[in-house]
């Protein structure tokens, strides 16, 4: 029986496919949080019939953020695996923050403009979740999933006279 060929390039066409580029990275956030986002927005009237509407979408907005942090864990941003506790409160924070955004916008608007025309709303909303949405983009590939970013622990031992036995332990995440 041959031996099996190398493992090297399909090792190195799984690993071009896991780190994918900004641009693959961008269309796939855009695809995995658009799609989630129209679904969230059917789910919530749905959900909303067997309890009150602010809770629907809180509880709606919730599953949908998990959802999306696992969607871009995974094949947005390439990492491989599922989302850890870090990632999901980072992500959740990133969409807290693109939430503020949306309604300093609204807020800014109506401030400006006592009675604006639902266009001019939409226009406005639309315009700051866009902004907003690469904003978070943004925060999410370079900060939360970054590619290629080790988290490594030093542990360093130092012994220390009239301490034998014992040591300071420093650990540093870098």
């Amino acid at each position: 029986m041959n031996a099996p060929l190398s493992s090297k390039p399909q090792a190195a066409q799984f690993m071009a496919a896991a780190n994918p580029g900004p641009v693959a990275s961008f269309v796939r956030f855009v695809v995995f949080g658009g799609g989630i986002g129209v679904l969230s927005s059917l789910a919530v009237p749905l959900v909303a019939v067997t309890m009150p509407w602010a809770l629907a979408n809180a509880v709606i907005t919730v599953v949908s953020t998990l959802l999306c942090t696992e969607l871009h864990a995974r094949f947005t941003f390439g990492t491989g695996r599922r989302a850890g506790w870090r990632e999901h409160w980072q992500s959740a924070g990133s969409a807290t923050a693109a939430y503020l955004a949306t309604c300093a916008a609204m807020f800014v608007l109506h401030a400006v403009q006592s009675s604006p025309s639902m266009l001019t709303e939409q226009i406005v909303y639309l315009g700051a979740s866009a902004l907003a949405g690469i904003g978070r983009f943004v925060v999410l590939r370079l900060y939360v999933f970054a590619a290629g970013r080790k988290r490594t622990t030093t542990v360093t031992w130092s012994l220390r006279p009239g301490t034998i036995g014992t040591g300071d332990v420093v650990a540093a995440v870098a």
